[in-house]
């Protein structure tokens, strides 16, 4: 079905860049006249996004770009920080990481121009992290939140780029040393340095329901 591919494709991007706004009404009609599509394929569009944790449904039927609460900025900080710790020590302790599409990864990262870009090359870092774990299983847990972790980071990211003006440089510096413990240091020092790594966006995450900027 391109045509939900394509439509659900276009939706996601304007969500996770931030041009629809948490709240904003999804109207099949209007979505439908904008994409030059039919209703159709923009309904199954929106059931995508809705089983990726991007877009809900109200009482009404009715779809909305998904708000996530502080509740939610707090479950899925607490799901990174149970999974990725983990999952480099794994890594580590396998010795089964593939240092050169890290690098790829990190110089990408190092030219990206927008914060989109970087919140993607930011989270296909750790997945290679994950994929180098060797666990099938946390693989398949992480990735089953991987569009709510990417909505969750690129709201993190625009308001740290906000305030600091450094997104991209911070996470390339924490990304180079993440990959310099996963080769020469121990497991526990992975597990150490992932679990520090994440737990540096606690400060970042709302403590209620507030405006992010635009």
């Amino acid at each position: 079905m391109p045509r939900t591919e394509s439509a659900a494709a276009c939706l996601r991007q304007e969500i996770l860049r931030g041009e629809l706004a948490p709240g904003d009404l999804l109207a099949e009609s209007a979505v439908a006249v904008r994409l030059g599509v039919s209703r159709v394929p923009v309904r199954e569009a929106l059931f995508t996004l809705e089983r990726e944790g991007l877009v809900v449904f109200g009482p009404t039927g009715r779809a909305f770009v998904r708000e996530l609460t502080s509740a939610d900025f707090e479950e899925l900080f607490a799901l990174r920080l149970t999974l990725e710790p983990m999952a480099a020590r794994l890594a580590a302790r396998r010795g089964r990481v593939d240092v050169l599409p890290l690098e790829a990864n990190i110089a990408a990262t190092g030219r990206a121009k927008t914060i989109e870009e970087i919140t993607r090359l930011d989270l296909e870092f750790h997945e290679l992290i994950l994929r180098a774990s060797g666990n099938a299983r946390l693989l398949k847990l992480w990735l089953s939140l991987r569009s709510e972790l990417e909505l969750w980071l690129s709201r993190l990211h625009r308001q740290h780029q906000w305030k600091t003006r450094g997104t991209r440089g911070e996470t390339v510096g924490a990304h180079r040393l993440l990959l310099s413990v996963l080769r020469t240091e121990s497991p526990a020092a992975a597990e150490r340095l992932m679990r520090e790594h994440i737990n540096g966006w606690k400060n970042w995450l709302p403590s209620g329901a507030r405006e992010e900027p635009r």
